[in-house]
């Protein structure tokens, strides 16, 4: 297996960017979490954020309004279950 190069020295938490990369994270979304998180506790991180419901409990409707938001293609044709898909992807 190849060995994992640094991510560089912009990013403040490497253990957390590559842990982020890892599950699938895009770089900059994982530099992103990781420099907020070296900035603070990590914990402190979690209690930031806003609250908004899961993605099951939007309606269709809601779904493709936010997906209308990030210019999610194909939005108009998609179930319930593939906006949700989508708009995680992003």
């Amino acid at each position: 297996m190849p060995e994992k190069k640094s991510p560089g020295p912009s990013v403040k938490d490497d253990e957390l960017y590559e842990k982020l990369r890892d599950e699938g994270n895009s770089k900059e979304k994982s530099a992103r979490i990781a420099n907020a998180a070296a900035n603070t506790s990590r914990s402190e991180m979690g209690k930031r954020g806003g609250s908004s419901p899961a993605y099951e409990e939007w309606t269709v409707e809601e779904l493709r309004d936010r997906a209308a938001e990030l210019d999610v293609e194909g939005r108009s044709d998609m179930t319930k279950d593939e906006l949700i898909e989508a708009l995680r992807e992003r």
